[in-house]
């Protein structure tokens, strides 16, 4: 899963050749303090010069240019090409263009990526609780999945990368009933803690939502420790573990 000699995770998927993706952790970057390492967040407080060295770090690994979003916990996806400009308010972005990242910030979020069978179409999205909850059963992940236009006769692929895990996040009464509200098997993703709150399962919320939609194909995290942002500090950046902290990014994209 993790690649010491790159500072990346790569998603193990079968994904076509012609596409890509990465996730950053906290290693390789240029911040210091509470940002140290490859802060990519120019919104919490860290350096600017020291941000944009980062994000070209990225990029360099990449071999393309991302676009930054900013993310408002919301449901929007927005549309991106390689001449889109940053800070597009918005939670997600996809493309059918080769050459342009489509890119999400997490610290404790979770980053899910999808392609279609084919690879010409791809998309990132940032699923905290709200943005995953959405309303009306319509969160994040539907409205990623509704700019594919395609149907479950032919199934996406999601990698699901890290985001504070289900032994951490700790949420209250009213975030649980309005997943249960949504739908009845979310319960099960609720633990019970011992400070009278819940144990939220994030990626497990997120499994249930995207085999609702007709993906069977789901990637990457599992709800294990290794995974979790908030119990590994040397590898992740954790807001709920720090309170102030720097921003991880997952990216994919088309190179033909």
């Amino acid at each position: 899963m993790y690649l010491p000699e790159s500072d990346y995770l790569v998603p193990d998927w079968p994904v076509p050749p012609t596409v890509r993706a990465l996730c950053s952790t906290r290693r390789g970057g240029l911040s210091s303090g509470p940002y140290a390492g490859l802060n990519l967040g120019l919104h919490v407080g860290d350096n600017a010069q020291t941000v944009h060295a980062n994000r070209a770090r990225l990029q360099a690994a990449m071999g393309l240019p991302a676009v930054f979003i900013d993310q408002v916990h919301g449901t929007t996806m927005a549309d991106i090409a390689a001449d889109s400009r940053h800070a597009l308010q918005a939670d997600g972005a996809w493309t059918r263009q080769a050459g342009v990242a489509c890119t999400v910030m997490v610290a404790d979020c979770l980053p899910v990526l999808l392609c279609e069978p084919s690879g010409q179409w791809v998309a990132a999205a940032h699923a905290g609780w709200r943005g995953l909850l959405g309303s009306q059963g319509q969160g994040i992940l539907e409205a990623a999945v509704a700019t594919f236009g395609v149907s479950q006769a032919h199934p996406l692929m999601a990698w699901l990368g890290p985001c504070i895990g289900p032994q951490a996040f700790e949420v209250g009464d009213e975030v649980r009933a309005a997943f249960v509200e949504t739908a009845d098997q979310a319960a099960a993703c609720f633990t019970a803690s011992v400070h009278g709150k819940w144990l939220a399962d994030l990626p497990g919320l997120a499994r249930q939502r995207l085999r609702a939609l007709g993906i069977t194909r789901i990637y990457g995290n599992d709800g294990g420790q290794d995974w979790c942002t908030v119990s590994n500090p040397l590898r992740f950046f954790s807001h709920r573990r720090d309170g102030v902290s720097g921003r991880m990014a997952a990216a994919i994209w088309r190179v033909g």
